[in-house]
């Protein structure tokens, strides 16, 4: 199933590069100079490193 970055929320697992990821934070900015939203993820993976994913709003991401 995907999902838009935009619609995602925290605790929501992800795929990404065939790991699973937990996401912890996640921020929306304002219009940029592409005319579009982006969207900052910070996602956890199994082993404790985390990662940040920078994605336009209506990019789509795979869900578990």
């Amino acid at each position: 199933m995907k999902k838009k970055a935009k619609e995602l929320g925290k605790k929501d697992k992800i795929i990404i590069g065939n790991e699973e990821l937990e996401i912890e934070e996640i921020e929306i900015s304002d219009i940029g100079k592409q005319g579009t939203r982006k969207v900052r993820i910070v996602a956890k993976k199994k082993n404790g490193e985390k990662i940040v994913i920078i994605r336009p709003e209506d990019y789509p991401i795979d869900l578990k």
